[in-house]
């Protein structure tokens, strides 16, 4: 016997109904926004205060622009504190482009916004976590097998597909 809905939508039970409805991926993509929203406003009018940003992100996420030595140190997830000595942060649709430095050499960052797993401000005690947003690789396609021993290769003419040219009139 199934558990009647109660006052709720739930179940008597207590188990929750599955959702037919994205709402966890609605919320997080709100979320983002939120922290695009934060960013846009320092790029544009600076760091209020005592306002900084610590951004975590995947350096491995397909559009993520970091520097080859970088890269080697931070192969899947990096840190990033935007606070005194940032330049050039711009906010578009897409991702954040910010000037940082690193042992003293000036790199500009690309930072997809679904390559962001966290975005913290720690002055008024502001985080929030995302699941990263990888896209699947694409299967590598199966190699042929080889022939078998003493069995030679089949060898395919193109001859038979080549267009020719018309009778000479």
């Amino acid at each position: 016997m199934e558990d009647e809905p109660d006052q709720d939508g739930g179940t008597a039970g207590g188990d929750s109904p599955e959702s037919l409805l994205p709402y966890d991926e609605w919320t997080e993509a709100a979320l983002r926004q939120v922290m695009v929203f934060a960013l846009r406003h320092v790029a544009e009018h600076g760091l209020p205060g005592a306002h900084h940003f610590y951004i975590t992100f995947r350096t491995d996420h397909p559009g993520t622009e970091v520097p080859p030595r970088l890269k080697a140190q931070y192969p899947k997830e990096m840190t990033v504190v935007l606070q005194h000595q940032f330049w050039d942060l711009a906010v578009d649709d897409e991702a954040i482009s910010v000037g940082l430095s690193f042992g003293g050499a000036a790199t500009t960052l690309r930072i997809p916004h679904c390559a962001v797993t966290g975005f913290n401000d720690p002055q008024v005690r502001f985080g929030l976590r995302f699941r990263p947003e990888i896209p699947e690789p694409a299967p590598e396609p199966e190699p042929a097998p080889p022939a078998a021993p003493g069995e030679a290769a089949a060898v395919v003419s193109l001859d038979a597909f080549r267009r020719r040219p018309g009778p000479k009139t």
